[in-house]
């Protein structure tokens, strides 16, 4: 057994050693027997200028390198301390692929032998780990890393980090273990290796298996009681709404020593508990800090413990329902210890099926991402309760995969075995006896229109980010196919001569001797023509969409075509006959699967895990291609004034980017007849729901009736006026009156000369990727800004989330966002200091849910500005906003370019809807003065 691994790091003067990039630290640390046994580390001269970014992230500049030795210096030395060791590396193939530039170069020998990645390995062992960053992975292991990006200091991390890994490994259960061996070989390091000398260990002795896990059919699964709160050990409390001011503060200041009182917490927990016992609704806006959570969890916890009623609490993102399972509920049992019980449940395909999880491990594979997301299963499944894939992070590979195996209807597919480890039905159970039940728009809106109920039965509900609730309502109402999407599920069918889909359940029919109606060679044929069909079907569609895009002119590459009720011409003409020949050919395809499958209802009982399995697909197919012609039959043949259809692509990928849309115009009315009209109480609540300070817009959108309604608008305890300077432009051109190119190179030499000012610690909220992406390539042009670190959505890779951990990582840097960027991300303190927002955030008149609402809102006499547009333009901006002050602490200015904010009369709309702030108009030379004062 090897026992000798070298953690080593590199620092570097690039990405690329082909391109002549040099290293400029070496470091090393020895393990052998389990301990740190040798370091060594040595600056080294590249012969090369360190680029002023290198700088910035590593701290080591030119002048401390000048008299550090060669490369070809401390080679032996290296050679000699990686000699008989596996080579471990963060991110493994950059590091050796340097070092063997490097020793080759000079005339050494190169490292040969086995390689271990900790990325790659923590992946597997950390399946739910938020990042893979090493700074990240120290900070949940609790490992000190005092100077990250210098090599000593990062390889002695990465170090501590893989003898955590090791520990980690070794106690995982053998039957475990040997899933991972038989999967490992296909990894891009030697973990194999490493697993396999772990059985070889463990095998000498009496395993001990820990009381906390289950081997069922080879599989290590964690034990938890069917209903966890059931261990919860202690006798409940009594509960009593907490009813003057004295009373909640004391409640609050008994569980949190640290509580500072907050009036507008105290007033959102009373407007609830009134709502909730008057059977009333409520639309609550409660501003940044109020405490909104516990404010209404406490008054939920009250009512439904008095009453035994349940009460649903949807939110639109896991984000905030992460936070109120992780975070608030907790706060909440520590407040009634032993009396609420609490839940979340989401729809059905967030799910693991351990039976398809199973039969998935006797497939042979060789898709990189599937093979790592098996592995990362094998491990969540010893520490996972709950089987829902929002806690793991997977790539996206790692996504397609999961759609073969997450929980679906099971027709055929009811494994025994498995039944007692169903984590859907688990959670159902959950909620059944829970007092307050977490979920999401999505799923509290299927409930709403499923025939058979998703949601335990409820007459009251909290809706949390309610201002996304009639958009989530249009979304969910709403219908769509992709090209992409359709590729994949036809390509997944296949013909015979393709061996997919139609091929496997070919043999079944003629091993099982049944006869369906159509001949394999018929179903065939109709198959390939069907796959042939879909291709052209999206084709016409981009021609009609280039049709269209003529007559309008748009600077994206975006391009959404509303198709209105009177279309014609011949573009529309050939579409339509080509969707008409599609729908007839997805019938033929249906009806003969539905058929053939109908054959085997009596004697599935008797069929392999493999067959029933191969049955279930068959029926989740039927489900997709009827899914999929209702669409084609929506958009194309039963069109309503209700609904508004349009195609969506990119100019730049046609085919590959186009999806066709038919969402309802108007879900008011729906969501009042099927949802407020039948609930007893109703709690909508969001940091932005008025327009000037009135709730007429979201009631409006929501289709509340007002009359049994309270109304709240609490304010943000934050002190604006001390804590924000609201700053607008002189010297800006009107963004509506010059060339989109000429106002991006205004903006970019503002955000130069602001950004030198503030140091960076800069968010730039665009409303369009197109203008993000012109400005990020000025700036980067320019030169100006080289030592600032510049980040931009869909730019720069990665998601929201690690953007914004980048962004607070370097002292100077700068993150360009749209849409997402303007609410839900966080980043409190000194790490943000200048919030620019470059347009008043309108929706393009032509977008098609835009244009259809004007339209109705014209016929029905109102004005489509001031009751459509203006409202939700007010709305997102004040998510904007809220995007610089997160706590009391915080201090910042925000920069509007858009000088439509004090130059029309609309404009006033958003500043009365904002709290009170300073407000000055500069030219630059004095906004770049009083930024610095300022800050």
């Amino acid at each position: 057994m090897v026992n000798k691994y070298v953690v080593v790091d590199l620092e570097t003067t690039g990405n690329s050693p082909k391109r002549g990039d040099k290293i400029i630290q070496f470091a090393a640390v020895v393990i052998e027997d389990g301990k740190i046994t040798e370091q060594y580390s040595s600056l080294i001269n590249p012969q090369q200028n360190i680029p002023v970014f290198i700088e910035e992230l590593t701290g080591l500049n030119d002048s401390m390198v000048v008299n550090a030795p060669l490369f070809s210096e401390i080679a032996a030395k290296v050679t000699d301390i990686l000699d008989d060791g596996y080579f471990v590396a963060h991110n493994v193939l950059f590091d050796l692929s340097f070092l063997q530039d490097e020793l080759l170069e000079v005339g050494c020998k190169g490292f040969y032998g086995p390689v271990l990645d900790t990325v790659e390995l923590a992946r597997i062992l950390y399946p739910t780990a938020d990042s893979y960053k090493l700074g990240d992975l120290a900070r949940s292991e609790g490992l000190e890393h005092d100077r990250p990006h210098q090599a000593d200091s990062d390889a002695y991390v990465t170090a501590e980090l893989f003898l955590k890994l090791l520990e980690r490994l070794k106690a995982l259960p053998l039957v475990t273990l040997r899933q991972l061996s038989k999967l490992s070989g296909g990894l891009k390091s030697d973990i194999q290796l490493l697993i396999e000398e772990i059985i070889t260990k463990k095998q000498q002795s009496l395993e001990y298996i820990s009381p906390q896990l289950d081997i069922v059919r080879g599989l290590a699964i964690k034990k938890s009681d069917h209903l966890r709160y059931k261990t919860e050990q202690g006798q409940p409390i009594g509960l009593v709404y907490p009813v003057t001011e004295t009373e909640k503060e004391e409640l609050l200041k008994n569980t949190f020593p640290a509580y500072e009182k907050r009036l507008g917490q105290f007033m959102m927990m009373d407007t609830v508990y009134e709502a909730l016992t008057s059977e009333k609704h409520a639309v609550i806006e409660a501003g940044t800090g109020v405490g909104k959570s516990l404010a209404y969890l406490i008054p939920a916890a009250i009512y439904s413990y008095e009453t035994t009623s349940k009460i649903i609490i949807s939110t639109l993102s896991t984000q905030l329902q992460h936070q109120l399972i992780t975070k608030d509920i907790p706060l909440l049992n520590n407040i009634y210890p032993n009396t609420i019980k609490s839940c979340i449940l989401k729809g059905r395909s967030h799910y693991l099926s351990l039976a398809k999880f199973e039969k998935s491990l006797k497939e042979v594979e060789d898709n990189y991402d599937t093979l790592l997301t098996k592995m990362q299963i094998l491990v969540w499944l010893t520490e996972t309760d709950s089987g829902d894939v929002d806690e793991l992070n997977l790539s996206s590979g790692g996504h397609i995969f999961w759609n073969k195996i997450r929980n679906d209807y099971d027709l055929f597919l009811s494994d025994k075995h498995w039944q007692a480890y169903d984590f859907y039905q688990k959670a159902k159970d959950e909620a059944l006896a829970a007092n307050l039940i977490i979920t999401n728009h999505a799923l509290l809106l299927a409930d709403l229109v499923a025939e058979k109920a998703l949601l335990p039965d409820y007459d009251f509900a909290i809706i949390d980010e309610g201002h996304h609730f009639e958009k989530a309502a249009g979304k969910h109402f709403g219908v769509s196919i992709d090209y992409l999407s359709s590729r994949l599920l036809f390509s997944q069918i296949g013909t015979l001569e393709q061996k997919q889909l139609l091929y496997r359940f070919d043999q079944l029919l003629h091993a099982h001797k049944a006869t369906p109606k159509r001949h394999s060679i018929e179903i065939n044929s109709l198959m390939g023509e069907l796959i042939y069909v879909m291709d052209e079907f999206f084709k016409i569609v981009a021609i009609f969409v280039k049709s269209k895009q003529r007559q309008q002119k748009s600077a994206s590459s975006r391009v959404s075509i509303r198709i209105k009720a009177d279309e014609d011409g011949k573009e529309w003409s050939a579409l339509l006959t080509e969707a008409e020949r599609f729908s007839f050919l997805l019938k033929d395809v249906i009806e003969y699967f539905s058929e053939s499958i109908a054959t085997f209802q009596l004697m599935a009982k008797s069929f392999s895990t493999e067959q029933k399995q191969l049955l279930e697909e068959i029926a989740t197919l039927i489900l997709q291609l009827t899914e999929f012609r209702e669409v084609i039959k929506a958009v194309f043949f039963s069109p309503t004034q209700s609904h508004v259809r349009w195609v969506e692509l990119d100019m730049r990928s046609v085919q590959n980017s186009t999806t066709i849309y038919a969402f309802p115009v108007n879900v008011g009315d729906y969501l009042q007849q099927h949802f407020f009209a039948k609930k007893k109480s109703v709690i909508v609540t969001s940091a932005t729901l008025t327009v000037k300070n009135k709730f007429d817009y979201i009631v409006r959108e929501l289709g509340i009736k007002q009359e049994k309604c309270l109304y709240r608008l609490i304010p943000s305890p934050f002190d604006y006026e001390t804590q924000v300077q609201l700053i607008i432009p002189e010297d800006l051109p009107e963004i509506n009156v010059v060339s989109q190119q000429d106002y991006v190179v205004g903006i970019t030499e503002h955000i130069i000369s602001i950004a030198e000012a503030t140091k960076g610690r800069m968010l730039i909220l665009f409303t369009a990727h197109d203008m993000l992406k012109r400005t990020y390539d000025l700036l980067r042009e320019s030169g100006f800004l080289s030592d600032f670190a510049i980040m931009a959505q869909g730019i720069t890779s990665g998601s929201r989330s690690r953007l914004t951990r980048n962004f607070q990582r370097f002292e100077k840097a700068i993150l360009l966002g749209t849409s997402s960027f303007w609410e839900g991300i966080d980043i409190p303190g000194e790490d943000l200091s200048c919030l620019i927002i470059v347009r008043l955030p309108f929706s393009p008149p032509d977008e098609p849910i835009t244009e259809a609402k004007s339209e109705i809102i014209k016929q029905l006499g109102g004005n489509p500005f001031s009751d459509y547009s203006l409202p939700e333009a007010v709305i997102r901006f004040k998510q904007g906003f809220g995007r610089l002050i997160r706590t009391s602490t915080d201090r910042g200015v925000i920069i509007v370019f858009d000088r439509r904010i004090v130059t029309t009369k609309y404009g006033r709309a958003f500043l009365q809807s904002i709290p009170n702030v300073t407000m000055r108009k500069y030219s630059l030379n004095e906004m770049v003065k009083a930024v610095k004062s300022w800050l």
